[in-house]
């Protein structure tokens, strides 16, 4: 049967002794509740009390040492304590959005081969006073259509404020092949949800084909058992211009590196993520830590190479993750085979959207 628990909160000094109490005895930073805004820290406690675990949701401001999905640039807020209890543990909260951080790059990783990667995009999204900025990876599926994460435009939905940049190695130095392509419109998963971000996929359609060369190129979308086949001999590599730490310094060269894929019922131990990967996502990364994506690399790929048929293929969105490289704690990615049955759709609704467009426009003139 199944325990009952009851949240309990405490504020001011009796939350900072308890909280100076529990170190070393908690795997992760307790969780934290706001009661009402402005925001006060507390601490909260699970205590054996026989009552109804369903009650009032309790929210968390950020603590300082835990970083966000692996979005750039973007403001701090509120995120779901999860409530369910690991014997001797509390489950690591779910995952917060970060404060400004100084620039882009993978943790671990080295730079990337010009045309290395040529379905790689940057998402920019425009910032008054500032211009086009950096803010997510993508990657490039068709030559209309880039993958993302949906956590990536929550904050700005208007396909009129952002631009995608295809073939592009040097965020300072454009190439002659860089394309740089307006959006026409932006899809996101009807059931995301930020507070897990479960189902955490996005789909821009760009307002114009692009031209494949050398430096632009699909990447191909992945059947079930691809994904099913993957091993220890499988070379997976993940690439963007994220930060090299979770505080870390810039480079506007892309940067690439080699991850391990590692099996869910690993990750989802009381020492790793707990319970908190479902069928949807999977970790991949190093049980060690050091090779990580991070803030700034929201949205793109994780791409593997299978042998049998001499293509990469796209298994990952980089999603979220608690802090960047650490131990236990590998990054979290969109398991893109179980989206094909929502991708799909999403790109025949556009197709048949711009094409009654250019029939209607015909006929208008």
């Amino acid at each position: 049967m199944r325990e009952q628990w009851q949240v309990m909160c405490w504020k001011g000094p009796r939350c900072q002794l308890l909280m100076e109490g529990l170190v070393g005895f908690l795997l992760h930073p307790p969780p934290v509740c706001c009661i009402r805004r402005p925001c006060v820290w507390s601490l909260c406690c699970q205590s054996h009390m026989g009552a109804n675990a369903s009650g009032p949701k309790v929210f968390a401001p950020r603590p300082k040492d835990v970083v966000g999905p692996r979005e750039y640039d973007i403001p701090p807020r509120v995120f779901h304590v999860v409530r369910e209890r690991i014997p001797g543990h509390l489950r690591p909260p779910q995952r917060v959005l970060v404060d400004m951080i100084s620039g882009p790059r993978i943790v671990g990783g080295h730079d990337a081969q010009l045309g290395a990667w040529p379905w790689q995009v940057s998402l920019q999204v425009y910032q008054y006073g500032v211009g086009f900025k950096h803010l997510c990876g993508g990657s490039l599926i068709d030559e209309y259509s880039v993958l993302t994460a949906a956590h990536c435009v929550r904050r700005q939905m208007d396909p009129y404020y952002w631009r995608v940049v295809i073939g592009l190695h040097d965020t300072s130095r454009p190439e002659r092949h860089t394309v740089k392509s307006s959006v026409r419109e932006i899809l996101v998963h009807s059931e995301f949800r930020i507070e897990t971000f479960e189902n955490d996929i996005a789909l821009f359609k760009l307002y114009k084909s692009v031209s494949y060369n050398d430096y632009i190129q699909p990447i191909c979308l992945p059947f079930v058992h691809i994904h099913r086949n993957i091993n220890n001999q499988t070379k997976c590599f993940i690439s963007g211009w994220g930060s090299i730490s979770e505080k870390g310094e810039s480079s506007p060269i892309l940067q690439e590196a080699q991850v391990n894929i590692i099996p869910s019922d690993i990750c989802n131990g009381f020492e790793w993520y707990a319970g908190m990967i479902n069928n949807n996502m999977f970790c991949a990364g190093l049980e060690s830590g050091g090779i990580d994506s991070c803030q700034g690399d929201s949205g793109g790929p994780l791409v593997c190479y299978h042998l049998d048929t001499s293509k990469y293929y796209l298994i990952g969105i980089t999603s979220f993750g608690f802090g960047c490289g650490r131990p236990k704690l590998p990054g979290i990615y969109v398991r893109v085979s179980q989206y094909k049955k929502w991708i799909n759709p999403v790109i025949k609704h556009f197709l048949k959207n711009m094409i009654t467009g250019i029939i209607s426009k015909n006929y208008a003139q």
